[in-house]
């Protein structure tokens, strides 16, 4: 498992690069095949002139999923590492998670490597709090930002409506743009304020 870490605005020292690495160096032994682990360390100013460090764990599975959790902090780095690594743990057990196999198994865990993980401690089963009932919401949209601060360019892997759930879910968003393979078209994925999923499809006058 190769790990890979990142600092932006930070000075990262010989202990805190070995503190990263032991933190996430038991993450294969509760999810096997792991390809690499990515830390982004960062540190910002606010706007109300505090200093906050931040953590991101990214990890790639070999069949092609990714898990990712952030954390930020008010104190030390190794605080933010400490959440991460925290959140990331409740990522896999989401991977882990016993649900419906239908499709490929990108994004869940196979039965072989159930067998060999090692269970996660203090670490909840996971419950699928989404699946259920959609509600209509009337929650007033936010005021869209009036300046572009970033362009990202997005790779789009062909998936199923249900691999693009698992992995819009492993990576913490609340939204998730994939090329549906059964649709042979650009969608966008969002999770419903009070349950569910929903699926924009994009189409031009």
């Amino acid at each position: 498992m190769d790990v890979i870490i990142q600092a932006h605005n930070l000075k990262v020292n010989a202990a805190i690069e070995e503190y990263a690495r032991r933190k996430v160096g038991k993450l294969d032994r509760y999810l096997p095949n792991i390809q690499d682990v990515r830390i982004d360390l960062a540190h910002e100013n606010t706007r109300r002139g505090s200093n906050l460090v931040s953590a991101q764990i990214t990890v790639r599975h070999k069949r092609g999923a990714i898990l990712r959790a952030e954390e930020k902090s008010a104190g030390e780095i190794n605080t933010a590492i400490d959440s991460a690594v925290d959140k990331m743990y409740r990522r896999i057990q989401r991977f882990k998670g016993k649900r419906s196999r239908k499709g490929r198994e990108r994004f869940i865990a196979t039965i072989e490597e159930l067998d060999i993980a090692e269970d996660i401690p203090d670490v909840e089963e996971y419950v699928d709090e989404y699946v259920g009932e959609e509600v209509e919401t009337t929650a007033e949209p936010e005021t869209p930002v009036s300046l572009i601060d970033r362009r990202k360019v997005i790779e789009l892997t062909p998936m199923t409506e249900h691999e693009a759930i698992e992995q819009m879910e492993l990576l913490g968003h609340t939204f998730f743009v994939f090329f549906n393979m059964e649709a042979s078209a650009v969608n966008i994925l969002y999770r419903r304020e009070h349950g569910g999923y929903g699926i924009l499809i994009p189409s031009a006058p």
